[in-house]
This record gives C-alpha cells, sequence and structure tokens, in this order.
C-alpha cells in the first residue's frame, strides 16, 4: 500500500536535535519536501529544502498563507531552563510552542505533529521539578489541538550524528560512553537517527502510543 509523501515542517535546525532530524528527513525517500523555519539561517542547501526566516516565532499569522499543504511538523526549538525562572521558561518553551502549533492546525489540519519533550516529563503538571511540569503541560495542551495526530518524543541521551555542526559540546566529551550504556539498557539513550527516523515513520503510519519514550522511539525507528 502506498504511502503519501511527508512534506514536513521543521523547527529548531540550527540546535543539535533539528539539525539531526532535518538530515534524516533529507536523506529519507518518503519525505519530499523540507520547510525550515527560524529566525537565522540553518547553513544547509539541499533540492528538497525550503527556508523561511522569520524574527518572531511566537506570532506566525501574518505568513500563515506560506504553511499551507504540509503534513507534518517536526518540532525541535526549544530552550534549557538552568538560569531561567519558570515564567521565562513556561515562555519560551509552552507559549512559543502552542502559539505556533495553533497557527499550522488552522491551516493543515491534516498534519502529525511530532514534539521533541524529554525524558522525565512530568504529565501530571504537579511534580517538583518545574522544567518537567512545563513540557508535561506543553504536551498535553497539544494534545488538544485539531491535528491529525500528535506525539510526543521523550528522547534522552541522544548519541550525535557524525558530520553535523551543531553538536553539544558536552556530548562530545561523554559520547565515548553511548556503546557501554547502549548494550546495558535500552531505556536512557538513543542516536539522533533513530529520533529522526521514528518521526518520520509516525507521521507516515502513526504509533500505539502518543508519548514515546526512549525505548518506543527505538522500536518505531526500526518499523
Amino acid at each position: 500500500m502506498a504511502t503519501t509523501p511527508l512534506r514536513a515542517v521543521i523547527t529548531g535546525a540550527t540546535g543539535m536535535v533539528g539539525e539531526g532530524i532535518l538530515h534524516e528527513c533529507l536523506q529519507h525517500p518518503a519525505v519530499e519536501w523540507v520547510l525550515v523555519m527560524g529566525r537565522k539561517p540553518c547553513g544547509v542547501r539541499h533540492p528538497k529544502l525550503t527556508e523561511i526566516l522569520h524574527s518572531d516565532l511566537f506570532d506566525i499569522s501574518s505568513i500563515k498563507d506560506r504553511l499551507t499543504g504540509f503534513n507534518a511538523c517536526f518540532f525541535c526549538a526549544g530552550v534549557s531552563s538552568v538560569g531561567l525562572s519558570e515564567a521565562e521558561y513556561t515562555n519560551i518553551t509552552y507559549t512559543l510552542t502552542l502559539n505556533f502549533a495553533r497557527t499550522l492546525a488552522s491551516v493543515n489540519p491534516d498534519m502529525t505533529f511530532c514534539y521533541v519533550s524529554g525524558s522525565g516529563t512530568d504529565s501530571s503538571e504537579k511534580g517538583s521539578s518545574m522544567w518537567a511540569r512545563v513540557k508535561g503541560k506543553t504536551e498535553n495542551d497539544l494534545f488538544k489541538l485539531p491535528f491529525k495526530r500528535v506525539f510526543a518524543f521523550r528522547p534522552g541521551y541522544m548519541h550525535p550524528t557524525p558530520g553535523l555542526k551543531n553538536t553539544l559540546s558536552f556530548v562530545k566529551y561523554i559520547s565515548w560512553l553511548y556503546p557501554i550504556v547502549r548494550t546495558l539498557t535500552s531505556n536512557i539513550a538513543s542516536t539522533l537517527a533513530e529520533v529522526g527516523v521514528a518521526m518520520i515513520n509516525v507521521a507516515q503510519n502513526g504509533a500505539e502510543k502518543r508519548v514515546l519514550e526512549v525505548r518506543d522511539i527505538i522500536e518505531v525507528a526500526k518499523s
């Protein structure tokens, strides 16, 4: 049975995760078009790739006519909570994501929205960890939007894809541990490539769970 080619919107392509997801999309035969949205250029050139630079990702309503015709969004934009108050982190993590997603949903109801959350996210929104509560609220409210499907990806450690330029510096120093960790357990570490392939697979075929933990991501990447 033929599957519909993917036309994907990607955010966060100037960061490690978004760059990795973009890399997988550009290599994957199921993806026919990628639109990268961000405040600054991602630095990638490819026949499948179009880029929109937009200074205010909190409000993309003025360009929504350029965002039609897409059936997937891989939302990889995000920041660390270190040094931020709960209000500041909520604004960047929750408000920006929901504003962006609402606009996309209004013009692409047949879209599958994949949100990069994090291992340890608190779906109850009541725990002691600030970042986990905010991520949990973000997931919960994304699930309420009128997309075809919404998935929350909760990766742990992501082993970087060789050759990409935005690998976080601390990851370079601990990456030698990855083979050991992966041998011992499959619930705290995956490759960044597996996250990207898993996103493509759920955008095409769905998944049994709407919240995908590390072990789920690895399994879906194989499907």
